[in-house]
């Protein structure tokens, strides 16, 4: 993930499946990962935005802390959704990431996806019930437009609310596809390393002719 041209965020994961419905990525904790941190070891998260941006960062090789991740990542739109399980294997939760549509990249024996993250996001509960997720982030840094990567706020959240409709009703890929995904065994013991080329520039979407 990039914010702009600056990357930010590198994870690594098993292609599972990519066709008209879009590349499906498993990306497991513990993965090779890496993440932009102040000098002194914060986040963004860490600190108040007018303070990031005054920090001289760096890109930091570490493993994803997270859950394990089964995330689509459908073509031209702007947005990702990612399915959670509970540690009993059962469904927990899919996660709507608002951000740009992606840029696919191929360098040699390295692949990967472009994108940057809009910050505003959407839980959607088993039952379909679903909360706003980082508003608080988003508005904070709308107040430094020179600084933010995020200019159409309002474009960012008209794609969430029709997100929340397909949501409530049911619509793919909230009807239930994919519930009951499993991770082959074999793929936790695969070497995984980040991709050949992960701190390469941004490859940017190319604009299609009037």
């Amino acid at each position: 993930m990039f914010t702009d041209d600056e990357l930010v965020f590198v994870r690594c994961g098993v292609v599972v499946g990519d066709d008209e419905r879009g590349l499906r990525v498993w990306i497991p904790n513990g993965g090779p990962a890496a993440v932009r941190m102040s000098e002194d070891g914060r986040g963004i998260r860490d600190m108040p935005f007018a303070e990031w941006i005054t920090q001289r960062t760096l890109l930091t090789r570490t493993a994803w802390w997270g859950p394990d991740i089964f995330m689509l990542i459908p073509p031209d739109r702007a947005h990702s959704v990612w399915w959670f399980w509970d540690r009993r294997g059962g469904f927990d939760a899919w996660y709507v990431n608002l951000e740009e549509p992606v840029t696919r990249w191929r360098d040699g024996a390295g692949a990967g996806v472009d994108g940057c993250d809009q910050d505003l996001d959407i839980w959607v509960r088993p039952d379909r019930g679903w909360a706003w997720k980082d508003e608080d982030e988003l508005e904070e840094r709308l107040a430094f437009p020179d600084r933010y990567w995020v200019r159409d706020a309002a474009a960012v959240r008209a794609e969430g609310e029709r997100l929340i409709k397909d949501a409530e009703a049911g619509l793919f890929p909230f009807d239930g596809t994919w519930r009951d995904f499993r991770p082959e065994p074999a793929w936790r013991a695969l070497p995984f390393d980040l991709t050949p080329g992960w701190d390469r520039p941004r490859t940017h979407r190319r604009r299609r002719p009037v």
